[in-house]
């Protein structure tokens, strides 16, 4: 065999050489571009309880678009969850703890956990979903320029509440006098109640004094109290309160045998009558994309906030029946759901 000549056994270790030496060179720069990315946070205010059916189903919709964005939770995002039940004490509480764990961004419900979010923080960015009318409620400047740390998704303006009266009167076109569930903390419910009364006239109907949500003792007295008249029906209005206690109005309004109109499907799907109002579920899903933005360093105040697509109507046929309500096909035929 023959020899190796010298030159070339010199330039083989010289290669060898180099090769080791960037090796070792790249090692902590390959190490570095390896290291795991920043594990971001986000803190939830949630308006019902944790182990709500309906929480849960919107919770899973946020998480889905989430996902569909690529974050997840254990991997690249934490979330910090804070469930409410509709308890204004904590929800003061919760909006200071979520603040004060300085996550990227606070997701939240309603109006009643908006303001409080908004007076612990002016900084860390605030994604809303289901607030009626966030301009008048002083919540944004603008929707299309909302300004300051909040942005998200409104279920409504306010001359919807015109639109459940008319509703209501088509079904059960006997009723004369209405009673209006609303909280009286919530800045949306007096501007509902301006546009009931507005137009109930047009409608031949009284309105009484409104039902405060605070709770379940005032509810039940209220309730019972309007009831002693005939030819009455209920407009249960947006509050964090009704929707937890969605099962005890739901069972007042068939007790006292009172037709009423709710904001969302939730109630009709609890045994109310009717219901017309957004998808909630779609906005917890469409909030992940606004929240996927926020942490990619987009601002909220410039975010525009988003209307709800549609308003849904939804029938109970079981509940009209219980009530000997005759519901027109005219309205059978506009409903997107019809309970049996």
């Amino acid at each position: 065999m023959c020899a190796e000549p010298i030159g070339r056994r010199v330039n083989n270790r010289r290669k060898l050489v180099i090769a080791l030496g960037a090796g070792a060179l790249g090692s902590p720069l390959a190490s570095f571009a390896q290291q795991p990315e920043r594990v971001r946070r986000i803190g939830a205010l949630i308006n019902l309880a944790a182990d709500d059916q309906e929480s849960k189903i919107q919770v899973a919709a946020f998480l889905r678009g989430l996902q569909e964005a690529g974050w997840t939770v254990g991997r690249n995002v934490l979330i910090d969850y804070r469930w409410t039940e509709g308890n204004a004490d904590r929800v003061r509480k919760y909006a200071a703890e979520l603040v004060a764990l300085a996550p990227d961004v606070i997701l939240t419900t309603g109006g009643s956990h908006l303001g409080p979010l908004q007076q612990a923080t002016r900084t860390v960015p605030i994604v809303f979903v289901q607030v009626a009318d966030p301009v008048g409620g002083g919540f944004v400047e603008s929707l299309a320029r909302p300004g300051g740390n909040t942005t998200g998704f409104t279920v409504f303006e306010f001359d919807i509440s015109a639109k459940w009266l008319e509703l209501l009167k088509e079904i059960a076109p006997r009723m004369k006098r209405v009673a209006v569930l609303r909280d009286p903390t919530n800045p949306s419910g007096t501007g509902l109640m301006g546009a009931i009364q507005a137009v109930a006239p047009s409608f031949g109907v009284e309105v009484s004094s409104p039902v405060g949500l605070r709770d379940t003792g005032e509810i039940e007295r209220g309730v019972a109290a309007f009831a002693r008249v005939q030819d009455g029906g209920l407009i249960v209005t947006p509050a964090s309160f009704a929707i937890v206690h969605r099962d005890l109005i739901v069972k007042l309004a068939a007790r006292h045998r009172l037709p009423a109109i709710y904001p969302f499907r939730i109630f009709a799907n609890s045994g109310g009558l009717l219901s017309y109002g957004p998808d909630v579920v779609d906005q917890y899903w469409r909030a992940a994309g606004y929240v996927n933005r926020i942490l990619k360093g987009e601002s909220p105040a410039n975010l525009a906030v988003q209307r709800a697509t549609k308003q849904d109507l939804v029938i109970n046929v079981s509940t009209a029946k219980a009530l000997g309500l005759t519901i027109p096909q005219a309205l059978l035929v506009r409903a997107a759901e019809v309970i049996q």
